[in-house]
């Protein structure tokens, strides 16, 4: 149980000190090129066997990257506890996206609207920013910091208190596939399905117990716990995800504004004005989510876990 809680807590350190390896040497490269290696053989028509193909990719990719370490945690390697720390470590990111988030607020802050849209396209989100106005680039950018504490934190240390290391590479593996695959276009929608799907279940109650955390969060952060717990619980289904509206509804309500992806969503949490001051309070409220699905994430791997692994 020490041990468990010490690997966590090393890795939390890891990443406040020293962020996300670069380039290839992150494991999100390594599971992206596997995911492209199989993309080459896909097939190239038939639904059913589309599906399968995708299904199959995802969990022989999740056998080759999750169960090596439950081997390993069942070797009995001394201090195996303290090798698993840049190994969990490299499942979340608490550094990197407090960054990201700070980067565009630096870009907004300074009048470069261009800049920011391109920081914000880099960092945070799939949609193209390039026309959007200062609106629409600080909506993304907030929706996407409240969205991503679930994937990017809470996901992984669920699972990693609950199996241990193999459940958080599990986990991020699964998150990667459904980031690679997971979109409704003609050629991936099929192929994509079974990733999409078992995100969508991964993540049912990290985002829900994100949500609840960023309530209290706001409320830390002197925002609105009353107008997150509210716009949570009334808007939480406006969006297409069954997960990610949770935390963006109770964002978009502690701060009291609106936010919006045009075509898809608006959540209405207030008529507040979004531009940098936007931005610098959602990161307060961020920050204090993220110490509470820490502090949670610690209580919960020392009453659940046996030895390192389990």
């Amino acid at each position: 149980m020490v041990e468990t809680a010490l690997t966590l807590l090393g890795a939390i350190g890891l990443d406040l000190v020293l962020g996300e390896p670069r380039g290839s040497f992150h494991p999100v490269s390594w599971m992206g090129w596997w995911l492209d290696r199989w993309w080459q053989w896909r097939p190239g028509q038939g639904r059913v066997r589309q599906f399968l193909f995708g299904m199959a990719a995802v969990l022989l990719g999740v056998a080759l990257f999750a169960l090596p370490w439950w081997f390993l945690s069942r070797a009995s390697l001394p201090f195996f506890w303290l090798w698993s720390i840049p190994l969990l470590k490299v499942t979340f990111a608490i550094r990197a996206l407090l960054r990201a988030g700070e980067e565009v607020l630096e870009a907004l802050e300074r009048g470069d609207l261009p800049e920011a849209r391109r920081r914000v396209r880099w960092h945070l989100v799939g949609r193209e920013t390039a026309n959007l106005p200062e609106s629409l680039v600080v909506s993304a950018t907030v929706e996407s910091l409240a969205e991503n504490i679930t994937d990017g934190l809470t996901g992984p240390l669920f699972y990693f208190a609950l199996l241990g290391l193999p459940g958080a590479w599990a986990y991020r593996f699964c998150n990667t596939a459904d980031s690679v695959w997971g979109h409704r276009t003609s050629e991936k929608e099929y192929i994509g399905k079974f990733a999409a799907r078992a995100d969508d279940v991964l993540n049912w109650i990290p985002a829900r117990l994100t949500a609840l955390l960023l309530v209290v969060g706001a409320a830390l952060a002197g925002e609105s716990p009353r107008g997150a717990w509210r716009t949570m619980v009334i808007q939480h289904r406006r969006t297409a995800s069954p997960n990610a509206g949770w935390t963006m509804a109770a964002m978009a309500g502690a701060l009291g504004v609106s936010l919006e992806k045009l075509g898809h969503y608006r959540l209405e949490g207030g008529d507040g004005p979004l531009n940098a001051q936007t931005v610098r309070r959602a990161l307060r409220v961020v920050r204090w989510t993220m110490a509470l699905v820490v502090g949670a994430a610690i209580l919960l791997t020392m009453f659940l876990s046996g030895p390192v692994g389990k």
